[in-house]
């Protein structure tokens, strides 16, 4: 099936004033696999539809809420980001999966979005056919407090600088939540100078990842770089809403559903135990590590993904 652009497409109105946008390519008699992007905030991947057969999958993706084709957009800051919490998310995606009339689907994303479909899967677990996540994150305060502190322990010039673009009454409290004060202002270069600093930062932490995609952060412009690091900020500095360890107490919850998890060992963004531990709480579960890859991956991450997506198309994971 030639892959051109998308078979439909539309706004999804999920409530709150936000309507969110979705597309579909593929077979739509096929099974469903959702892409589910990361960030938060980042919008959907232009070029992850292209990894599945779309003779046998229909490829569904949105856009989370304030970023992407959905609206308004966080670039905004008159956009109301109370009703932009990880419970809007999976209300969201529980209402695309009944609008495309979808019984079961596969799950997949990496980075943030692996919070995100554990999140979904805890909670619509008969829903869920199966599992791939690429980076695994949960999203915990001590996650949240390795990347955007404890990592100065090998980037101190960085994260100096990162610090220094706070105002100094805001230096020695928690950094996230200076950010994300930073892009409430309603000053707009105010809003620009902090999504600098911020992404800066976050392409130091994978400025090694010379097999990946070193520099993927500072490259978003304009209304996608305010959105994305407005989006980030305003879910990190609430650990994502979650309860410390929910997800990972949570995973029996998982028990029934087949997951793949592909982590690189270099990743300092979100270090191997995270997946590790992971791996070890759920049932189904088979942790693949990429011994030179990091957050952003590498040619033998991609082969990975790539063997993983052939194992759940061939439906050998189902088998029990």
């Amino acid at each position: 099936m030639a892959m051109g652009g998308p078979r439909s497409q539309g706004l999804l109105d999920v409530g709150d004033g936000n309507q969110m946008y979705w597309e579909c390519r593929g077979n739509s008699a096929g099974r469903t696999v959702v892409l589910v992007h990361g960030g938060p905030g980042s919008g959907r991947s232009r070029t992850a539809y292209k990894a599945f057969d779309h003779n046998v999958f229909q490829v569904a993706s949105f856009d989370q809420r304030g970023c992407g084709g959905s609206v308004p957009s966080a670039a905004d800051p008159g956009t109301d980001m109370s009703v932009n919490t990880t419970k809007h998310l999976l209300a969201d995606m529980e209402a695309l999966r009944r609008h495309l009339g979808v019984q079961r689907w596969l799950l997949y994303g990496g980075s943030w979005a692996s919070t995100l479909i554990l999140a979904y899967a805890q909670r619509y677990p008969a829903h869920v056919e199966g599992i791939i996540l690429v980076g695994v994150t949960m999203t915990r305060p001590r996650e949240i407090d390795w990347l955007y502190r404890g990592l100065r322990l090998l980037l101190p010039q960085q994260w100096e600088r990162f610090r220094a673009g706070l105002p100094e009454s805001l230096r020695d409290g928690n950094l996230v939540d200076g950010y994300r004060q930073l892009m409430d202002d309603p000053d707009p270069e105010v809003r620009a100078n902090a999504a600098r600093e911020w992404c800066a930062w976050e392409d130091a932490a994978i400025a090694h990842e010379t097999q990946g995609s070193p520099g993927q952060y500072s490259a978003k412009l304009g209304e996608q770089r305010l959105a994305f690091v407005r989006i980030c900020t305003h879910y990190f500095a609430h650990h994502a809403w979650l309860r410390d360890d929910e997800l990972l107490r949570g995973a029996h919850l998982l028990a029934e559903i087949p997951g793949i998890l592909i982590h690189g060992r270099l990743d300092l963004s979100a270090p191997l135990l995270t997946a590790w531990e992971l791996a070890r709480a759920w049932p189904r579960a088979e942790l693949i590590v990429v011994e030179d890859a990091g957050h952003t991956g590498s040619p033998a991450m991609k082969t990975a993904v790539m063997d993983a997506i052939t194992r759940f198309t061939a439906g050998d994971l189902f088998k029990r």
